[in-house]
């Protein structure tokens, strides 16, 4: 894991390298006060060299003015580093998700996905930065300052640092509880955004129901899981913190005595003694900037855990030999094809249906019987368990999903609006289609006249999901979608169902246009919708009961006839298909 972290440093290496050498520089100047400080004490000062005084004086003087202009360096650059790095990981890992299969998204909250990407990666950002610089920092001012005191006393020397290994162990110990506690909070931070998500996003379900208070409860109980977890991380910190201050504090003690019995006994100068207080105040420095590393490091890389876990998750497989086939025709088989998600109950059963080209073939029948699922696999939303699908005669699993998904339109009962315009949601169909061809689809799907009535037109904002417009609206803003796009593969899922009885007439119309010359797969329950199908699927949990054209699936008095009673009690209308 720690080799895939570095890997992220190679594009800015060079920024990196320079940040990294000023800091090496910035801790060499740190090294010279000391020294500077004992020939004062011991020379210049006793034997009254005012000019070295002075001299050295204005040395310490230009080396705290070029340590300013490096810091400087340090502090910016350096979270430059940092913020880019972590720029590349919200690239690679949204990216990454674009490839998962929908199975994925099926069984993780959004929210958890969202703070995968977002608050998991913000420590990971300091991480970068920080890290390395501090370990890097930190080294060179122990071997620096342990160099340093034993030119003065090498016996002190040893003495103070024969307490480091009491500190490496606490340490490590700690360091194991830490990890656990920071992973438990950021599942439990990933559990509060996934309800916060849920429940904006309901807000109108939940107030209607008047049911905010339920919402505040669900939220609170998973707060307070947060909050208990964020209070196991601080203690686990403070435990670690509070004692690793402690051996600090302690060789502070330690030096104060043994230093002042060694001048006291005249084995070191009153002005070594000062010098060797500096060193140790730099020498603690250190010790500290590596204390508070292993802290960022827990929090870092358990960040950056949870960021390889989903960048590990596997894509979407290629099968060996799939293709671009270009544009199809649309003649579709099913053979023998069978379905379960993730190897639980089947839902489809050794199925075999042929759509022909340029027909409508409606699927109906009760909830659960696989319509939704059957549709979500022409366009290889779900592999196959068994059997095979053909499409032109080719293997679905020969084609590549995008030269498929190319070839098929699908408008949902749950129309899907990108928060922006309307000119940029109808244009999400053929990015790159000018306005006139913008314009020229809203009319086909009935909309025109509309948006040309709003004070914005094509421009105006249609708020998260298309709140500010009605279903009506947004469902013809899919259809448009859609006709943009051109496909010889028309997928209607439920596309009418939630609208009113007049609306869906309007709406209907414009399905109709939609239609024309493609081949057409629609889901219904509102059977009224698909009396002039070309055929008539029943499809149910015990796979295909019936099949043919609205008259003659009537004329047979079985499950279809049973539907459509329960439905109309009156008489019907003319223009059915024979």
């Amino acid at each position: 894991m720690i080799r895939r972290f570095i890997a992220y440093y190679k594009p800015h290496r060079k920024l990196f390298a320079l940040d990294m050498l000023c800091a090496l520089i910035v801790a060499v100047c740190d090294l010279f006060y000391p020294m500077i400080t004992r020939n004062i004490i011991n020379d210049y000062v006793p034997n009254r060299q005012v000019r070295l005084l002075v001299v050295w004086s204005a040395a310490l003087l230009a080396i705290y003015l070029l340590k300013m202009g490096l810091s400087y360096f340090i502090q910016f650059y350096g979270h430059v580093v940092g913020v880019r790095m972590q720029a590349d990981m919200r690239r690679d890992v949204f990216t990454h998700l674009q490839k998962l299969p929908f199975s994925y998204f099926d069984e993780n909250k959004t929210g958890t996905i969202m703070s995968k990407i977002i608050n998991d990666l913000m420590d990971v950002s300091e991480l970068a930065h920080h890290g390395p610089e501090d370990l890097f920092v930190s080294t060179v001012m122990i071997i620096g300052s342990f160099v340093m005191l034993c030119t003065i006393n090498v016996p002190l020397t040893l003495i103070v640092f024969a307490t480091l290994p009491f500190v490496v162990v606490f340490a490590a110990k700690k360091r194991v509880k830490m990890s656990r506690a920071f992973t438990q909070t950021r599942v439990e931070v990933a559990e509060v955004n996934a309800n916060l998500e849920n429940a904006i996003s309901g807000v109108r379900v939940s107030r209607a129901f008047t049911n905010t208070g339920h919402e505040l409860d669900k939220f609170q109980a998973s707060n307070k899981a947060f909050q208990k977890a964020r209070e196991f991380a601080y203690r686990a910190m403070a435990e670690f913190s509070s004692g690793t201050g402690f051996f600090t504090d302690f060789l502070n003690l330690v030096v104060m005595l043994i230093g002042g019995l060694f001048t006291f006994y005249g084995q070191i100068s009153v002005g070594d003694y000062v010098a060797y207080l500096l060193f140790v105040g730099m020498f603690l420095s250190p010790i500290k900037k590596l204390i508070a590393f292993v802290e960022q490091y827990q929090s870092g890389m358990t960040g950056f855990k949870r960021f390889v876990e989903l960048m590990d998750t596997p894509p979407e497989p290629a099968a060996p030999g799939e293709r671009d086939v270009g544009l199809l025709q649309g003649d579709i088989r099913f053979e023998d094809v069978s379905f379960a998600y993730n190897e639980g109950a089947q839902v489809l059963h050794h199925l075999n249906l042929h759509i022909r080209k340029g027909t409508t073939t409606a699927l109906v029948g009760p909830s659960g019987g696989g319509k939704t699922t059957l549709c979500h696999l022409i366009p290889r939303f779900y592999d196959l368990t068994e059997g095979r699908i053909l499409i032109d005669g080719i293997d679905l699993m020969q084609i590549s999903r995008e030269a498929v998904r190319r070839n098929v339109g699908i408008v949902q009962q749950d129309v899907f609006l990108f928060t922006g315009t309307i000119r940029e949601n109808i244009a999400y169909g053929r990015l790159g289609a000018t306005d006139a061809e913008i314009a020229d689809a809203a009319k086909k799907a009935g909309i025109h006249d509309y948006i040309l009535s709003l004070p914005d037109g094509y421009d105006t904002y249609i708020g998260e999901r298309g709140v500010k417009l009605s279903g009506g609206q947004k469902q013809r803003i899919a259809i448009a979608r859609v006709f943009l796009k051109n496909p010889p593969i028309l997928i209607l899922d439920e596309a009418t169902s939630a609208l009113d009885n007049v609306t869906e007439g309007l709406i209907q119309k414009s399905l109709d246009e939609l239609t024309r010359n493609r081949t057409t797969l629609v889901v219904a329950h509102r059977l009224s919708t698909v009396k002039n199908a070309d055929e008539i699927v029943v499809l149910t949990d015990r796979g295909i009961e019936e099949q043919g054209t609205h008259r003659r699936l009537l004329a047979q008095g079985g499950a279809y006839a049973e539907l459509y009673n329960l439905q109309f009690k009156h008489l019907e209308q003319g223009g059915e298909r024979d």
